[in-house]
């Protein structure tokens, strides 16, 4: 069974079409990669999946139920997250102090504002889990302004895994990174627990297909082809959309 199901998704803004008839499925534990020229369509669909934006006709599921009508913060406790092409994180605010905002999220006591967050034992318990388990103990006392970009985008990933999600959207994660940067993020994204499906997009073709289980391609707006990484590599219509110049637009 699918945990995720995308069923013949449109989108438009006024005269311009940015999806049409999207469908793909996403299985538990999956590594699925969404790519596609700049301008497919990509993010639009990461945001019309996690409701950022209504869509004008079709179907999407979760574990089985229909979610296109429900709230970003109410699709975080059904077990969908995100992480955005631009960071969301606080700034001035330390590495151990956006772990605790993450966390608290998801308690019965978010709401309690006389209760300070690093004295709950489980969140201090939970922080320190996860800086332990990433290797970033170390880092714990640092502003998040003054982490590298590789050392922002990770933090953002695990912010992202804090609610115990069963599926994980990933935007670009490694766009704007150095070599060594996207090898490592590469690595800490195989590295994630495979109870967790993912669903990633990513331009750099080599971390592509390092990671990705499923691949569907998406070119103004359409899926021209959903596969394995051999069938989509070995695809010809994939290797002219990437190196020939283009398919023909959609009317």
């Amino acid at each position: 069974m699918s945990l995720l199901k995308v069923e013949n998704i449109s989108k438009s803004f006024k005269t311009l079409q940015v999806l049409y008839n999207v469908s793909l499925e996403v299985k538990p534990g999956e590594r699925h990669v969404i790519i596609g020229p700049n301008g497919a369509g990509k993010t639009t669909l990461f945001n019309c999946i996690t409701n950022l934006l209504p869509i004008d006709s079709g179907s999407i599921y979760l574990d089985g139920k229909e979610i296109s009508k429900l709230s970003p913060h109410h699709l975080v406790h059904l077990g969908m997250s995100r992480t955005f092409q631009k960071n969301n994180l606080f700034g001035d605010l330390t590495v151990e102090e956006n772990l605790h905002l993450a966390l608290v999220a998801k308690k019965s006591y978010r709401y309690n504002i006389f209760s300070p967050l690093a004295s709950r034992s489980d969140i201090k318990k939970e922080t320190n889990r996860i800086l332990d388990q990433w290797e970033i103990s170390s880092r714990r006392h640092i502003k998040v302004k003054n982490l590298s970009y590789g050392e922002q985008r990770l933090l953002e990933v695990l912010l992202a895994m804090a609610s115990n999600p069963k599926i994980l959207l990933l935007d670009e994660p490694t766009s704007g990174m150095s070599p060594a940067e996207t090898a490592q993020t590469s690595e800490m994204i195989q590295k994630l627990p495979r109870s967790i499906a993912l669903v990633v997009i990513e331009h750099d073709m080599e971390v592509v297909f390092a990671i990705a289980d499923r691949i569907t391609v998406l070119h103004h707006g359409e899926v021209i082809l959903s596969g394995s990484p051999e069938e989509v590599r070995n695809n010809e219509m994939v290797k002219e959309i990437y190196f020939g110049g283009g398919a023909k637009q959609h009317a």
